[in-house]
């Protein structure tokens, strides 16, 4: 089978190349730069250099394909570059998925997510549930909406045969995104103060989310959508899960979101001024009691699809960092700890006399 594939550097996308070259496909990968070109050729890809973005750069080479997975994103919360989210997910989805049509492909699969549901306040929602349109808590959740709604779903109406899959949270070795970042943060001792315990997210090992995406190839009816999430927990959950396979110490406190979210302001000022992580931004303070909770139970029964234990693969994915990391001693991370618990309790206590100036105001 000759297969073209975009975001084939990508987490998913690097995946799903392996699986594809080991059952023999043809494929083709679109890259946007030539170290990342020679990489892939060096395993057998036809890489093609180009960009979703310019719709000419594709063309030939998808040309003939007789499959297209569009895993291409934008994938980030609380960047500083987000005005490519709209370029990439929105216009790029649109270009691709067109190209794709137009060129008679009788097979795509476009990787959309569950975050385009946003919060779903308890509720759990499956393909059938119209999203929202907005308010967005983040512009990954806004251009992923309105990808899926006004360039994958307008296609399929006039025919175009696409296959729609919604991961949620995916996890793995390798992987370079946010969830990422805080296991690495958690494993070096960064977390004596957690905030937001309550974020509910699901979560699936890349593989199984990769398994899910030639299921959709292969048994997945053109124009549906497909749930591809794993288990669903908290963060706290998560983070006892971390502590309970490593060995490392949980956070000394939890601060709760109505302590926390009120700094979703000044993080967003923080962040325009000096140079934080993603992981202290204004959208991810935003979204720190959010819910992405959904139902695979469409995947599981016209797919075939399976979610490993959450533990099974978190163990393995640990294993991977505990060989990737220079973990610190066990020292330096109580000395984190005594930092971020005094630093902790001086904004703990800086909220509470902001909170009794206010209400004394109020009074009068």
């Amino acid at each position: 089978m000759k297969v073209f594939v975009t975001g084939g550097t990508g987490f998913i996308g690097r995946h799903l190349i392996d699986r594809l070259l080991s059952r023999g496909d043809d494929v083709t990968a679109l890259v946007r730069s030539e170290d990342a070109a020679a990489a892939l050729r060096a395993r057998g890809v036809n890489a093609v250099i180009g960009d979703v973005r310019k719709p000419e750069t594709m063309r030939e080479a998808m040309a003939g394909s007789d499959a297209v997975f569009h895993t291409a994103a934008w994938y980030k919360i609380g960047a500083k570059d987000w005005q490519q989210a709209e370029e990439i997910n929105v216009q790029g989805t649109k270009n691709v998925l067109s190209l794709a049509h137009e060129l008679g492909v009788p097979r795509i699969v476009y990787t959309s997510t569950i975050a385009l549901y946003g919060d779903t306040r308890g509720r759990v929602v499956d393909e059938t549930t119209t999203a929202p349109n907005g308010p967005f808590a983040t512009e990954y959740d806004r251009t992923k909406w309105r990808a899926h709604y006004l360039a994958a779903l307008p296609l399929i109406e006039q025919g175009a045969p696409v296959i729609i899959v919604q991961p949620g949270a995916v996890y793995g070795p390798g992987d370079r995104s946010s969830v990422a970042q805080m296991m690495e943060w958690f494993y070096k001792g960064y977390f004596p103060i957690f905030p937001g315990p309550e974020l509910r997210l699901h979560y699936a090992h890349v593989d199984d989310v990769v398994e899910g995406h030639l299921l959709a190839l292969e048994r997945g009816k053109p124009g549906e959508s497909y749930i591809l999430a794993g288990p669903a927990v908290s963060m706290r959950e998560l983070i006892e899960l971390w502590s309970k396979i490593s060995g490392r110490p949980e956070p000394l406190l939890y601060a709760p979101p109505g302590l926390v979210k009120p700094l979703a302001p000044l993080m967003g000022l923080l962040n325009r001024t000096f140079n934080l992580p993603d992981l202290l931004s204004e959208e991810t303070v935003r979204i720190c009691d959010f819910h992405y909770v959904v139902s695979s139970d469409k995947a599981r029964r016209e797919l075939g699809w399976q979610a490993r234990p959450l533990e099974e693969g978190m163990r393995q994915t640990l294993a991977a960092l505990d060989r990737t990391l220079d973990a610190p001693q066990p020292q330096v991370i109580a000395q984190r700890f005594k930092a971020g618990k005094i630093a902790a309790l001086s904004l703990l206590g800086l909220l509470a006399v902001r909170a009794l100036r206010r209400r004394r105001k109020r009074s009068w």
